[in-house]
């Protein structure tokens, strides 16, 4: 007779959030958020607790969002060369923290705190403390990071979220889409950007509601206008039942990426990313929207997904 193995969950210790009818799970591996919804009703499209998190959903992206041209960049004199996790296209994607264990510094009833301790490692010579807090409301799910250099020199840091909103009717096609920016990134076919264009007149001009419909994107968005609360306001919308979903950006947040999931398999279009960004693809390399922090400087951003039925 053979023993019954225990066998944890892929995605590690998982912390549960409660506050009314609302639920979320925040979990060890990548401190991501890998569910939530509102009285049983997704508002992201997450994965199982027996599933291994797939195309970055609900990650964390650190402390780069997005991709570096082959890996290569240089700060300070010092060339440095991280590992293509990007194989097939020749670039290192979306951080080094996204596959490590965090640790759950607090939890209660509504809110978990989560840190990790980014160490030097091939590519990248600094040490960073950092920090998630995930905290559910009556308005919704706020999320904030924040970043020390725990290091003796600078530290280049950009930061980013990868979450799905799930689309009710299963296809992102039927959404309507609200997305206040101006300017978008032209990407070359490995992703990376090539330069930047005015949206006006263009069908990525999503400053008013737009029916989705059979668009593929997968573009990085700037220049961000905002309310007097400072935020920048994505208003995803299923004009179907009425219901809407907002993912509202802190003043941290200069840029927003929006896919529809085309390249993902078998959940390809099932949910809208809508990322928060500090910066764009490749700033670690050009410098664009790259923050360095001195040591023992601070870098904070909050954000929030709001569910319009709440």
């Amino acid at each position: 007779m053979v023993a019954a193995v225990w066998v944890p969950a892929p995605s590690g210790r998982q912390v549960l959030l409660a506050h009314g009818d609302q639920r979320a799970v925040v979990v060890e591996v990548g401190g991501g958020l890998r569910t939530y919804e509102v009285g049983g009703t997704p508002v992201l499209d997450g994965y199982g607790e027996d599933e291994r998190c797939d195309a970055s959903r609900g990650q964390p992206l650190l402390p780069w969002p997005n991709r570096v041209d082959g890996g290569l960049y240089e700060l300070d004199g010092q060339t440095m060369a991280l590992a293509l996790s990007e194989p097939e296209r020749g670039n290192a994607i979306h951080g080094l923290t996204r596959w490590c264990s965090w640790e759950v510094l607090q939890a209660s009833t509504a809110r978990a705190l989560l840190g990790h301790v980014l160490r030097p490692q091939q590519g990248w010579a600094w040490t960073l403390e950092l920090r998630i807090d995930y905290r559910l409301g009556d308005t919704g799910l706020d999320v904030s990071l924040q970043a020390r250099n725990r290091s003796a020199s600078r530290a280049p840091f950009g930061a980013g979220f990868h979450p799905y909103l799930a689309a009710p009717t299963g296809r992102v096609d039927d959404l309507e889409v609200l997305v206040p920016a101006a300017t978008r990134y032209v990407a070359d076919e490995r992703g990376l950007p090539v330069g930047t264009e005015s949206v006006a007149g263009t069908e990525l001009d999503l400053r008013a509601p737009t029916l989705l419909g059979d668009r593929r994107i997968d573009t990085a968005f700037t220049d961000l206008g905002r309310d007097a609360q400072g935020e920048a306001v994505v208003e995803v919308s299923d004009p179907r039942s009425g219901g809407s979903v907002q993912v509202r950006l802190g003043p941290a947040w200069t840029h927003v990426m929006v896919f529809t999931g085309d390249t993902i398999g078998e959940r390809a279009r099932r949910g809208l990313a809508v990322e928060p960004m500090s910066c764009p693809a490749n700033a670690l390399r050009s410098g664009v929207g790259l923050v360095l922090l001195e040591p023992d400087e601070i870098w904070e951003g909050t954000w929030s997904i709001t569910p319009g039925w709440l």
